[in-house]
């Protein structure tokens, strides 16, 4: 699973940024490693400079493989506290998509005709 980590000209993009924001949605999303092949994380201050209450914006997209990319946004009072908040999002909606696909394959085929039981002797 790669993981990239993109910033906006109002937050510095520094390597412990990075690493960080790397960890915390490596750790989140752990156990769909098998089924994602990227995440991008797209963090961002919506008021620049000027403080909020919910100014920091993280997007996080996961491509899963074989499916469409899926996004969840999450705006929030720290950068902490918008990639926990994506990063939570992004687990719950991949695991939704991945139960429903799951649920599906293991319904009864309807093609077969269900086999009967040998007469006893």
């Amino acid at each position: 699973m790669q993981i990239q980590i993109n910033t906006d000209h109002h937050i510095e993009g520094h390597e412990a940024l990075a690493a960080w924001a790397t960890g915390e949605v490596g750790t989140a999303l752990s156990h769909h490693k098998g089924h994602i092949t990227r995440v991008e994380v797209h963090l961002s201050d919506d008021n620049g400079h000027k403080s909020g209450q919910t100014d920091k914006r993280c997007v996080m997209e996961a491509r899963l493989e074989g499916r469409q990319p899926m996004a969840v946004t999450h705006h929030a009072q720290t950068l902490y506290l918008a990639v926990t908040g994506a990063a939570d999002k992004l687990n719950r909606l991949i695991e939704s998509t991945l139960g429903r696909a799951a649920r599906s394959d293991t319904s009864p085929r309807t093609d077969v005709p269900p086999v009967e039981p040998a007469d006893q002797v």
